[in-house]
This record gives structure tokens, sequence and C-alpha cells, in this order.
């Protein structure tokens, strides 16, 4: 899908969003719950405690109604934002698919993102710990009509991934405790040495992970890539109004891949 089908597709998701997760709470509401959420994160980038204490910190912060439509309405367009461009620029991802499997799914938006721009728009099994992700992944994928299953699931233990695969880690191993976190690189190593695609996203801010730079030599050494990537973006209409409202401003993206 070209990025002018793929931005139009964006614009029709965020206004279904908007009508899903604002039905029943105000701007005001949500406007707070975002800027709790972007505390917790700010937060989480100077905090010192175990990776297990701030995963549990940054995912139970989804413990109101107001957090979870700020992340779902504001988090997952501009994960989808990401995941899009950056697809769209690794030529290799344009390519079919047999399937993509997304690890640590959220709400499902960088995985629909990526199957809009593989093209025949391959099924997507998402897997995430966290029931409420979960339930709205499924009604991602099938808002974009595409196939997709999803389960609760612990992405230490990924399905059986192999040729013709593209497995998705966006915003994910950040969050891990370090020994989770190497399982999971293992796991995506070997599924590449079995024929698969791994594409992995996370944010500019080295001091959530502090493993980069040798993971990108690994893969590197691989044959694989490592970019950062900072372009400006048009926000869908509720994202800018969050972010004004919030005194945030995203009108620019950062984020770092690797890909193999």
């Amino acid at each position: 899908m070209p990025r002018d089908a793929v931005e139009t597709a964006l614009l029709r998701w965020t206004a279904a969003l908007e009508a899903r997760h604002l039905a029943d709470l105000r701007v005001q509401e949500v406007t707070r719950a975002l800027r709790a959420l972007s505390a917790a994160y700010v937060e989480r980038r100077h905090d010192d405690a175990s990776a297990d204490a701030r995963h549990s910190k940054v995912r139970g912060a989804l413990d109101s109604a107001g957090k979870r439509a700020a992340f779902a309405v504001f988090y997952g367009p501009l994960h989808f934002i990401a995941v899009s461009r950056v697809a769209l620029a690794i030529r290799a991802l344009q390519t079919p698919a047999r399937s993509i499997v997304d690890l640590g799914c959220g709400t499902g938006a960088a995985g629909a993102a990526l199957a809009l721009v593989v093209p025949s728009h391959p099924p997507v099994v998402g897997i995430d710990r966290h029931r409420w992700a979960v339930d709205e992944a499924r009604w991602t994928y099938a808002h974009f009509g595409l196939s997709g299953r999803t389960r609760v699931g612990d992405i230490t233990r990924p399905p059986s991934i192999g040729a013709g695969d593209v497995v998705l880690a966006a915003y994910v191993l950040n969050e891990l405790a370090e020994s989770a976190r190497a399982r999971v690189e293992h796991a995506l190593m070997a599924a590449a040495d079995r024929g698969a695609r791994v594409l992995v996203l996370e944010p500019i801010a080295r001091a959530v992970t502090p493993w980069w730079d040798t993971t990108a030599a690994a893969v590197v050494a691989r044959g694989g890539r490592a970019d950062e990537w900072r372009f400006p973006i048009e926000r869908p209409p509720i994202v800018t109004l969050l972010d004004n409202a919030a005194g945030l401003d995203h009108r620019e993206l950062t984020v770092r891949t690797l890909y193999l």
C-alpha cells in the first residue's frame, strides 16, 4: 500500500478510535491520563529500579479507562506512523510475507501498520501479556480488514517462526528484564537464521536501551542493519488535540530500528 493510502487508512482508524474510546470520557480526562503516562515514561528513563519493576510500573499505569484511552488514541497512532514510515523506507520489507508475528502487540497498531505496507497484507499474529491489549489488537486488525489472531502469552516463548514470516518487536524489548530480553533476542536471531525477517523498533533514548549497541553490532555482523530515524509527521486531529492539551510536541518522530 503506498504512503498516501496508508495515511488515509490512519485517519479513518484514528477517527474510529476517538469514537470508541472517548464516547464516555471527556478530552480533559484523557489529557490528564496522557500527562500521567508521559510522566511515567520520563521517570522510567531515570529509574534505577530493576527492569521488572519498570515494566510493572509502565504497564500497570494502564489501570484506568482514561489511561487506556490515552494509550490507544494517542500512542497507538504514533506507533502506527513510526512503523509504517520505517517499513516504507526499508525496501526489503516491501515483499510478500507468509505472516507477521507481532511480539508485545499492544493495541495492534504496529502490526497493522506493517501488514498494510507488506504486499498482500499478510495475516497478523499478535501476542501480549495483557488481556486489554489483546482485545484491543483484535479490534484493530478487524478495523483494517486484516486477517488477525491474538492471544495472551509470554513473548519470551514465541510461536514457531520461519522462512516467509516477518517478526516484529516494536517498543517492547526495553520493557523486559535483562534475562527475558536476552531470550527474546536469541529467538529473533534464530528466526532470522531460519529465513524470517526481523524488525525491532525502540525509542532513541539510550537510558532505556543500554543493550542497544551490543545487539546492533550483532545484527550488523549477521548482515542486517541498524538505523536511527527522524521525520516530521502530519498528526491526526485527535493526536494534535491531545498533544497540544498535554503540553507535548510530536510533530517530529524519532526511532531506532534493527532489521535482519
